[in-house]
């Protein structure tokens, strides 16, 4: 059953996307493990770690776009859910210092040591287990979506009303971690990781490991939302997106369409931030600023919205432009630069980039169509 509906899931680019994503999963690696440093070919440790960064930047691009772009819902605080995420395996990972820490208290992470913490919170117990700690992972952004879009669907809140709650929410969630008595750090927030499932996080081989998980994620997200999109129940997500009052008259209950999907996609951002973390090293609540979840939405759009593999491209190109723009004389540029792309899309590319390369596919295999039906010699009549 499983197998066909990955089957039927899977088109020509959906095929081709996963099989880049393959490419990517064993060459990258090889290339930073095997291939010698002083050669063209080699990747460098500290590259494999940002394309890691872009890949989870991907992931949660396409749980935006499965919200946004197939069921209508602009969420501008799923950046909210990817630092919630990352904050659990941030715990987990703080659990794993122990006494090697400034501090060298066994049990103590050090901020809470620096604070005169006499024991460890109750909610920090679970954190030294790592299947615990990957439940959490899931479990904590599922849990406050369900429980958000339960309040928000039922009472029928919609367009840029909830856009604006989402919003709120991420801030909220910003200003309660920036305060040192939440116990997760403050305004440092958790940083100085050592291990993950034993070995070192800074070890080359371990961040080749962390890369491979991230584009393994990606691929995971993109067939399971490849399958909700082609099956019926995206279908009505469609609907609900295109008329939502209609399909509420023909008898769908749209809030419970809302409620799973938002749900799912709380989750795998919640995966992408937990994966996220262990490769730049620091999670903080600068992660819950509205302006992260904004880009998010930059992203989606840049991509082309309601396509999946477009969401991915477009955290992809926008992040890389900023990696350039964000070094050096151009720094000051970047947000100009965000900015002029963000409208260029929107007027020029509506569709965005994935969206506007599919149209003139279509339009190219129509006009070649169109110009061997003309060309036909029509077959005598007997």
């Amino acid at each position: 059953m499983i197998i066909k509906l990955l089957v039927d899931s899977l088109d020509r680019r959906a095929t081709l996307f996963m099989g880049f994503l393959g490419l990517i999963l064993v060459a990258v690696p090889l290339l930073n493990l095997w291939v010698p440093e002083g050669s063209a070919f080699h990747v460098p440790t500290y590259l494999v770690s940002l394309l890691g960064k872009y890949v989870c930047f991907a992931v949660l691009a396409l749980s935006l776009d499965l919200v946004w772009g197939y069921c209508g819902i602009l969420s501008l605080g799923h950046g909210a859910f990817f630092a919630l995420g990352g904050y659990a395996m941030g715990m987990y990972l703080m659990r794993q210092i122990g006494s090697r820490g400034v501090y060298a208290h066994p049990t103590l992470p050090d901020f809470m040591v620096f604070l005169n913490w006499k024991e460890l919170p109750i909610f920090w117990y679970g954190f030294g287990s790592f299947p615990y700690a990957l439940l959490m992972i899931v479990a904590v952004p599922g849990v406050l979506a369900f429980a958000f879009g339960w309040l928000a669907f039922r009472s029928r809140v919609a367009g840029v009303y909830l856009s604006i709650i989402t919003q709120a929410l991420t801030y909220a969630l910003m200003l309660a971690f920036f305060r040192n008595d939440m116990g997760l750090g403050g305004n440092n927030g958790l940083t100085d990781f050592k291990d993950i499932v034993g070995f070192p996080v800074q070890a080359q081989g371990t961040r080749a490991v962390l890369f491979m998980l991230s584009v393994a994620l990606l691929g995971m997200s993109f067939l399971l939302a490849r399958i909700l999109v082609t099956s019926a129940f995206g279908k009505v997500l469609v609907a609900i997106r295109d008329a939502e009052s209609r399909t509420r008259f023909l008898g769908y209950r749209v809030e419970n369409y809302k409620l799973v999907v938002f749900t799912v996609s709380a989750m795998l951002a919640g995966l992408a931030g937990a994966l996220y973390v262990p490769q730049v090293g620091i999670i903080n609540p600068s992660e819950f600023a509205p302006a992260n979840s904004i880009e998010a939405v930059i992203w989606v759009a840049v991509g082309g919205r309601g396509t999946l593999i477009g969401a991915a491209v477009g955290a992809f190109v926008v992040n890389l432009l900023k990696s350039v723009f964000t070094t050096g004389a151009l720094a000051a540029y970047w947000l100009f630069v965000l900015g002029g792309l963000f409208i260029l899309v929107t007027l020029a590319l509506p569709k965005g980039i994935v969206g506007t390369l599919e149209d003139l596919v279509a339009a190219k295999r129509k006009r070649i169509e169109e110009r061997d039906r003309r060309g036909a010699v029509p077959e005598l009549a007997e």
